[in-house]
Order: structure tokens, then C-alpha cells, then sequence
């Protein structure tokens, strides 16, 4: 029996031919995964904040606060979830976090208590903003080796999609229906609809399955999607140590701190220019669409450009949007401002899914996302803080810009010049 066990466990197993590549399958349930971190994203909550303020009477500036500590501690379920994929696979912690996210969702839509709120806020942070997102970068790096820069593209792109249909729709929603209502449809669809797909059809690797990894090979020949788990992979602790590391997640982080906090104040920091909010909402349209470019563009990029200098072209674009923003006195300089700021957030969010997989491997990509998404999320959280005391303290944002110019510029030189490590067997 020993030996009948050891025989199988060496016979190597005859993929499947399929018309296609299955990791595509999982890229769209990894897209959907995504936009069903809504619920714990800080534009979902906006899109419930006014009615949930008004229904359980609480003051704007707690409501802030129960949301800052809430972001903060949700960054570290980041942590956690990485290593349950690197262990388990992305299926089964995709299904149980998709159900616990859906579980909170439907509870927050039935609380009535300003605490028990506050603590499902926070679960909300942590089980979508942080450890839904870890798991759906993941499932895409666990898959994509050879075509990561394309499945990273066309991943963004679905996602992008998914949410520009998603938040007119609940919007409407919380108009029509309130805010309560539309929560609870939110958790059924995450309940009967994302997470029967996870289960039903996410994979956890090539390897994991007798699916013929690559449907533009041979199937008696390997791809490279099979064969990567076998070259070196950094540990966690190992990508802490390289400098890639921290020049491309401090630049990630950097890019959601300013986004968030231009997200929150985007009317408010336009109206100081003497804009109305019609300008506003013509930007956001401006800045949807063009990161979709930027999407496109950076996949399309990052095949011909080693990627610190395509991040160093991103840096350069957002320090060029922030120097401006304080400036702008036309209809003409608010389009030209959304339309870089677009470009340059297509860029990052193309560089941020697919870097840590190719720079680090994939046996432990699930912790190594983990810890950049929670610098991504810590740095959301404060974004909107920093800008609020700045325009407290000097009546203005500009200042708050100027500095983050500065910033954001140090972090272009510094990825121009930084090289990822490679380990060697």
C-alpha cells in the first residue's frame, strides 16, 4: 500500500485540454471579488453615510472618528488572510470571506445601535477593503506568470467596469429605497451570488488541478504558469528586506492616501478653486475613464518597460496633477488635471496587482500582498485626516499638495532607480 501510495504521488497527472485558459475563469471571479469589496470600501460607506446619519442621529465628526479606528483596524485582517491562502488556497478563504463579509452586511442593515454599528463598520473594513481585496490580487499572481501583465490589464478593466455599474446602481438604490434596504440586497448578492461562485469555480493554482495549464501548448509540455511554483519564491520577511519592496509599496500607498482623501474632499477642494458641483461630478466621469486608459496603457506597458520605470512615470504624473490642483481657473484646467490623475491611477493600480508576483514568486504571494495592501489601506485611512487639518489649520489644501508633490517626486527618483532581487537556488 506504501508503495502504491508513493507511486501516485509521483505519477505526474495528465492535464485536461481545454479551448481555453482556466485562469481566465478565475480572473473574473477574482474582478467580481473585488467589486464586492464595496461594502467596506470608503466609497461604498459614502454612498450610505448621509441616510445612516440622519436614521441613527450620529454626529459627522464621531462618524469620522468610528471610521478612522475602523480603516486602521481592519488593515490588519491584510495580514492574517495572507497566510490563509498561502495554506489553504484561494477558493476556500475566498468562499469563507465572501460569507463572513455578506454575514456583517446583513447585520449592519438591521443595527440600530451606534456601537454595534462601529463594530460591523470595522468588520466591514476589515473583511472587504482589506481581506477580500488581498484575496482577489491574489488569485489573479497565483495563476498568471508568463501572461501576467495582460491578465493584470484585463483584470483591472473588468473590476473598473464593475464598479462604475455598481455605484450608480446602489446609489439609486439608497435613494429610492434607503440605505437599509439597499445593505441587505448587497449581502444576498455577495450571499447567493459571489460566494457560490467562488466555490463552485475558483482554482487555487495550475497545479492544484488537472486542467491543462496553458491552451496554447502542447499538453505534453509544461507551461511556464506550472512550472514557476518550482523556481525560488521570497518569504515575507525575506521582501521585507528589499528595498523594492518599500519604494513600491510606500508608492502605492502614497498614491491611496492622496486618492482617498481627494475622494472624500473632491467637492469641497474644487469649490476653493470657485467651481461648482456640476465640475466635480464632470471629473470624476474624466478620471474613471481615463485610468481605464491608464489600465490599458500601463498592461500594455509593463510588457515593454521594466516596471520601476513605468512606476517612476506614474509618480511623476500624479506630482504633476497635485502641483496643478491648487491652480486650476478653468473648466479646461479641471479636465487636464482629472484626465493626468486617470493616467497615473491606471498606472499604480496595474503596477500594484501584478509587482509582487513577479518580483517575489508565488509560494508565498499571498502574505507579501497581505502586507502591502495594509500599508494601502493604513495610508487611506489617514489621507483624508491629513487634508482635513490642513485646510482647518491654514484655511486651504494647497499646502497639504505642495508637500505631497514633494513627496510623491522622491518616490519617482527613488523607482527609477531601484532593481528588484532575485534569489537564487
Amino acid at each position: 500500500m506504501d508503495s502504491l501510495n508513493s507511486d501516485m504521488r509521483s505519477s505526474p497527472v495528465t492535464p485536461v485540454a481545454l479551448p481555453f485558459y482556466y485562469g481566465w475563469v478565475n480572473l473574473v471571479v477574482a474582478a467580481l471579488a473585488m467589486v464586492g469589496t464595496l461594502p467596506g470600501r470608503t466609497q461604498g460607506l459614502g454612498l450610505i453615510t448621509e441616510p445612516l446619519l440622519v436614521d441613527l442621529q450620529i454626529d459627522r465628526v464621531a462618524f469620522a472618528r468610528i471610521n478612522l479606528w475602523a480603516t486602521l483596524i481592519g488593515a490588519l485582517f491584510c495580514l492574517g488572510v495572507g497566510r490563509l491562502i498561502d495554506r489553504y488556497g484561494s477558493r476556500v478563504v475566498l468562499t469563507f470571506v465572501t460569507l463572513a463579509l455578506a454575514t456583517v452586511v446583513l447585520s449592519m442593515s438591521a443595527a440600530r445601535e451606534v456601537f454595534v454599528i462601529a463594530i460591523l463598520i470595522t468588520l466591514t473594513r476589515g473583511l472587504g477593503q482589506s481581506a477580500l481585496s488581498v484575496v482577489s490580487i491574489t488569485i489573479v499572481g497565483k495563476w498568471f506568470v508568463r501572461r501576467l501583465n495582460l491578465a493584470m490589464a484585463a483584470y483591472t478593466v473588468v473590476l473598473s467596469v464593475g464598479f462604475m455599474l455598481a455605484f450608480p446602481l446602489i446609489g439609486a438604490m439608497v435613494i429610492k429605497t434607503g440605505w437599509r434596504t439597499s445593505w441587505w440586497t448587497v449581502g444576498l448578492a455577495l450571499l447567493f451570488g459571489l460566494a457560490p461562485l467562488s466555490l463552485l469555480l475558483v482554482r487555487r493554482s495550475p497545479e492544484s488541478c488537472s486542467l491543462q495549464p496553458d491552451g496554447d501548448l502542447p499538453s505534453d509540455r509544461v507551461s511556464q504558469e506550472a512550472t514557476a511554483v518550482f523556481t525560488p519564491s521570497f518569504t515575507l520577511s525575506q521582501a521585507l528586506s528589499t528595498r523594492s519592496f518599500w519604494v513600491f509599496g510606500i508608492a502605492s500607498a502614497i498614491y491611496g492616501l492622496i486618492a482617498s482623501g481627494i475622494a472624500l474632499f473632491n467637492e469641497s477642494i474644487l469649490a476653493e478653486r470657485g467651481f461648482d458641483a456640476s465640475t466635480y461630478h464632470s471629473s470624476l466621469v474624466i478620471v474613471a475613464l481615463t485610468a481605464l486608459v491608464g489600465n490599458f496603457l500601463g498592461g500594455w506597458l509593463t510588457s515593454r518597460w521594466a516596471m520601476n520605470r513605468l512606476l517612476a512615470l506614474a509618480m511623476s504624473l500624479l506630482a504633476a496633477s497635485l502641483l496643478a490642483l491648487p491652480h486650476v481657473r478653468t473648466q479646461a484646467h479641471v479636465a487636464a488635471y482629472a484626465v493626468v490623475m486617470g493616467l497615473a491611477g491606471g498606472f499604480v493600480i496595474v503596477i500594484f496587482f501584478a509587482f509582487w508576483s513577479r518580483a517575489y514568486g508565488r509560494e508565498h504571494l499571498g502574505k507579501i500582498q497581505g502586507a502591502a495592501q495594509a500599508l494601502t489601506v493604513i495610508a487611506s485611512a489617514v489621507g483624508p485626516l491629513l487634508l482635513a487639518e490642513c485646510v482647518t489649520r491654514t484655511g486651504s489644501y494647497a499646502a497639504m499638495f505642495y508637500l505631497l508633490t514633494f513627496v510623491v517626486l522622491v518616490l519617482a527618483i527613488s523607482s527609477w532607480f531601484v532593481k528588484p532581487l532575485r534569489l537564487k537556488r
